[in-house]
């Protein structure tokens, strides 16, 4: 890869875990055999011990369940895996300037049920305005998981006062996001094709569906000028195709 890219990007080296948890998350159905996670482990100098006993502790630790030789990824996981798959064609609607608003109105809630709460509010793409209120354009078609239903009062309606822009770039960092997303663009456009980069279009393949999952998915009218979100989720599509037909050649070889 270029080494401006590169630099650009800081990209950190992916972990035995790493290389597992990628490989089944962009994998239909999201089972594979071990030898298969081997062979991509190898990809990044990764011994097939660790990468055994990555599988072995991740078995534990409830992110996989073996089978016969085949691992697969547990409900939790499945779950990422859909939210991953969303995240490259969100399911939008048009916006009327309407709000969705999640307050929080359940008492003496529990470390892990706040946890929860949080988890499932990122997946949402809400934002908290302040402690135990959250809120986001209207315009996002998806299912509430029952933790949000449990701890809070649904509403929607208007936005507080001022500008909807500028609310929008106070909850999220637009243009942090916009930025690393040109860096991913930029990165993909100067990624070789041939088999011997596999492993740089690999992390690199992690790196933009990790910051897809970021996107809050505005209407266009709250974003910046010269938004990308929908430009880098078209140039994944096409390197996405090669890359994973390079990917699976590898597995099978």
């Amino acid at each position: 890869m270029n080494e401006s890219a590169t630099a650009s990007l800081a990209l950190r080296p992916l972990t035995a875990r790493s290389v597992v948890l990628s490989t089944l998350l962009g994998h239909h159905p999201a089972a594979l055999p071990a030898r298969a996670l081997v062979r991509v482990g190898e990809l990044f100098g990764t011994a097939e011990g660790t990468v055994r006993t990555a599988l072995t502790r991740m078995t534990a630790a409830g992110d996989l369940e073996q089978r016969d030789g085949t691992y697969r990824l547990t409900d939790r996981l499945l779950a990422r895996q859909a939210r991953q798959d969303d995240s490259r064609a969100p399911r939008t609607r048009p916006w009327d300037g309407t709000w969705e608003i999640a307050v929080v109105t359940s008492e003496r809630r529990p470390a892990p049920d706040r946890a929860a709460l949080r988890s499932a509010m990122a997946a949402l793409r809400l934002a908290e305005l302040r402690e135990g209120c959250w809120l986001r354009p209207a315009n996002l078609l998806r299912e509430r998981p029952p933790v949000v239903d449990g701890q809070c009062t649904l509403l929607a309606g208007a936005a507080p006062e001022g500008d909807p822009a500028a609310l929008a770039a106070a909850l999220w960092d637009l243009d942090g996001w916009a930025r690393r997303a040109r860096a991913l663009e930029a990165a993909l456009a100067e990624l070789p094709e041939g088999p011997d980069r596999l492993p740089e279009r690999f992390t690199v393949s992690a790196a933009v569906l990790r910051h897809l999952l970021a996107d809050p998915v505005l209407p266009s009218a709250l974003l910046p000028d010269d938004w990308p979100g929908d430009r880098l989720r078209r140039r994944y599509e096409v390197f996405d195709q090669s890359f994973r037909a390079l990917l699976l050649r590898h597995i099978e070889g």
